[in-house]
């Protein structure tokens, strides 16, 4: 079977304004590209992400009307060939009446280039599968705390430019607060607008969850983040904390800083199972919201509050020094910020780098690192982290406004590799 190749020749919605130089599909005038019974219909919240090995899975979804129209997942080889088609199921877009679609794709190549569209629907996406080994070299970007002004887009813009092959954006995304569904959709259509590398690949992102996914931040229930689980929880089917295995060579965990789960016990009790599990991963990286180490925050208690990252330094950081993990990704602050290899909270080569601070859309002034010894460098600017990896080695770049370069780290693999 073969797709009509006229379905094909379509890009995505949105990005003309952005100047982003993409050719986009002819649509008529007065077509409705909203409406679901279009033959151009294309969703303005499309989004990509996983719950499943990105070498050989994809997640599609939207947010949209409910609809008795075909939504189904026509998908193929960028060439056109080896179609197929995917269910699409739909699921409550929560304290609204829209409804979240979503299709996974199983079974796929690493490493491919393939193409999409919704249904019988005109325009065409494209999205490429990660690769199945890291002999190649490859790049993704980090950050976190973006919202939705002229700054988080202007950000969404510059990760574009950096081609990655997906985006981990580390708690609070749309600032919602739980409370606030356009939010949290506004923020999936300036994403869906913006995050196309320069050869029209869909860009997928990962998410972790933060204070601002929840009511009131802190202590929640998972009906207290409607949203954010009404498109996650294919990642977080039942725990606000999970890991994500590309292939055998890199491993994302994604922890929750207390927003659901607590720190403590079962929480810390499954990190400790997940990292001895992952020894032999080249690239093992752990990604959570609030900072063990505050480059803004008081990481000190008083007046019998905890200081900012406490939890984590007595229950995680032991485990992250005790199985080497490669770097830790972390936000909150509104900062940028490198710490010093750290073991005990002190300087040692030896010992774990954490980056951050999550100033994808926000903004605040760090403290300096004589004021906080732990700091290797700070700066007061939005901006993402370019992480790229080859083999066992990796260089995180800090990108700031307008792609100027803040911060340079080489980070090299310190477990014993099943290559060896």
């Amino acid at each position: 079977m073969r797709f009509d190749r006229r379905l094909f020749l379509g890009g995505s919605m949105g990005l003309a304004a952005l100047g982003t130089g993409l050719n986009l599909p002819n649509f008529a005038k007065g077509s409705d590209i909203s409406n679901p019974d279009s033959d151009q219909y294309a969703p303005d919240t499309l989004f990509l992400t996983w719950s499943k090995d990105p070498t050989t899975t994809m997640t599609i979804q939207w947010i949209g009307a409910e609809t008795n129209s075909d939504m189904s997942i026509q998908f193929s080889l960028l060439n056109g060939q080896d179609a197929k088609s995917a269910r699409t199921i739909t699921k409550p877009y929560l304290n609204t009446d829209l409804k979240v679609f979503r299709c996974q794709l199983e079974g796929l190549t690493p490493g491919t280039e393939y193409q999409f569209r919704i249904g019988k629907s005109f325009p065409s996406y494209r999205f490429r599968t990660m690769p199945s080994k890291a002999i190649d070299e490859f790049r993704f970007v980090t950050g976190g705390d973006s919202g939705i002004d002229e700054h988080a887009m202007a950000t969404n813009i510059l990760a574009a430019k950096q081609n990655p092959y997906f985006v981990l954006m580390a708690g609070d995304l749309a600032y919602d607060n739980g409370k606030s569904p356009e939010t949290f959709t506004q923020y999936l259509r300036n994403y869906s607008a913006t995050m196309y590398d320069s050869d029209r690949r869909m860009i997928p992102m990962i998410t972790c969850i933060g204070n601002h996914e929840v009511v009131d931040g802190y202590h929640a229930k998972r009906e207290d983040s409607p949203q954010y689980l009404s498109l996650f929880d294919c990642m977080y089917t039942e725990r606000t904390f999970s890991t994500l295995d590309f292939g055998d060579y890199m491993s994302l965990v994604l922890l929750d800083t207390d927003h659901i789960a607590p720190v403590a016990g079962e929480q810390t009790d499954w990190l400790a199972k997940q990292l001895a599990d992952r020894q032999e991963v080249p690239h093992l990286i752990v990604a959570n919201h609030v900072p063990a180490y505050p480059s803004y925050r008081d990481p000190n208690s008083s007046e019998g509050k905890k200081g900012t990252g406490e939890d984590q330094r007595v229950h995680w950081a032991p485990l992250f020094e005790k199985h080497k993990v490669d770097v830790v990704l972390e936000h909150h602050d509104h900062t940028f910020k490198r710490t010093h290899p750290l073991t005990g909270g002190l300087n040692d080569k030896n010992g774990v780098v954490y980056l951050g601070d999550g100033s994808w859309g926000k903004l605040r002034v760090p403290k300096t690192p004589d004021v906080r010894p732990y700091l290797a460098k700070v700066d007061q600017a939005y901006h993402m982290t370019l992480h790229t990896l080859q083999g066992d080695d990796r260089v995180h770049m800090a990108l700031t406004e307008g792609g100027k370069v803040a911060d340079v780290l080489a980070t090299f693999k310190k477990r014993p590799s099943r290559r060896s």
